[in-house]
């Protein structure tokens, strides 16, 4: 048990009868006995009171192009510094980031070191980051870290970035917006029983929260993860491609090659024709901005009405931008995003 760590106290929650709490950070809506964590694994009932166990630990930090979120149309070009704790309230069998993401502090096996939010904006000043990422594993599980440190990014000029799978409740999003400028959103699939199966979490809330940031003007990129034989049929990415269009046909959508890991270790990895495929499937449903991820060669931004090249990007960087506005240098056309 990690009784001895530092604790902190959590935001949104509520007390229940016999010192239980009712945690509504996320859509999981836990409540949580005395002695007892929620299901993310970092956050803790201690006699009635709800505790974050992760705050000012990170598990990693990294100086990151920004287009590795990904983000391809939000400052291109830029540094952005991440962070992460342990934990996650997601257990992803497909999980890239799975050593840390699935740790938690229950049996203190995985230590951090120590960060306050103040030197985590003086590193990202001192590395000539223009943002801060939240990334990783799941942001909404190191709310309060995160929270405090967006405090200080805008006070210092710098952008906040949460790359989540989505599953905050509208409460804990109502909180953080006036902090946050941009998300990359993980819509791992359009079927609630693999939200279940894969990923012991449900489809809705996610939805939810993806329509919930645009309408409160926070710039949205999505990624979906494309695994063979699990979330690639024609009727699925159908699904999924028409609600992005039907919420924004500039929400940017990152159709992501997956590779074998965790506990798919024996699945292939997503063949290019389906990618590809998917792709067709979004501009068939009007989406302007389609890029295929963990392949090279796929990343360029163009001009959705004249095919103009605007951003030049390899190896998950951009190397060149000729936008200096948002409209296309040739044609006029907007060009959504935040570009300088």
């Amino acid at each position: 048990m990690d009784k001895d760590r530092p604790m902190h106290q959590a935001m949104l929650y509520e007390s229940l009868e016999n010192k239980r709490v009712h945690c509504f950070l996320c859509s999981h809506h836990c409540r949580i006995a005395p002695s007892n964590y929620g299901i993310c694994g970092v956050r803790r009932n201690e006699d009635g009171m709800l505790y974050t166990m992760v705050y000012g630990s990170v598990i990693a930090s990294h100086v990151d192009p920004i287009e590795k979120k990904p983000l391809y149309h939000f400052l291109p070009g830029t540094r952005s510094y991440s962070i992460a704790t342990v934990g996650c309230n997601f257990k992803c069998s497909f999980c890239q980031n799975w050593t840390i993401s699935q740790a938690s502090t229950k049996d203190g096996s995985l230590e951090g070191y120590e960060m306050t939010p103040g030197s985590i904006v003086s590193e990202a000043l001192k590395n000539r980051c223009r943002s801060i990422s939240y990334t990783y594993t799941e942001p909404t599980i190191f709310f309060e870290y995160a929270y405090d440190t967006a405090k200080l990014a805008r006070e210092a000029g710098l952008f906040n970035i949460f790359v989540t799978n989505g599953y905050m409740t509208g409460e804990a999003l109502d909180v953080i917006t006036p902090y946050l400028d941009a998300a990359n959103v993980d819509l791992k699939s359009f079927r609630d029983e693999y939200y279940r199966t894969m990923c012991k979490a449900r489809l809705q809330p996610v939805l939810d929260t993806i329509v919930r940031m645009k309408e409160k003007n926070i710039w949205v990129e999505v990624t979906t993860l494309i695994v063979p034989g699990e979330n690639d049929s024609e009727d699925e990415l159908n699904a999924t491609a028409k609600f992005l269009s039907d919420v924004s046909i500039d929400i940017p959508w990152h159709i992501s090659r997956f590779f074998p890991n965790y506990t798919l270790s024996d699945h292939s990895a997503t063949p290019l024709k389906t990618l590809l495929k998917a792709r067709e499937i979004g501009k068939k449903h009007g989406i302007r901005f389609i890029y295929i991820g963990n392949v090279d060669g796929y990343g360029d931004t163009r001009c959705y009405t004249c095919d103009t090249l605007l951003v030049k990007r390899a190896f998950m960087t951009a190397q060149k931008n000729h936008l200096t506005d948002t409209v296309c240098p040739d044609c006029g056309a907007e060009i959504k995003g935040i570009w300088k």
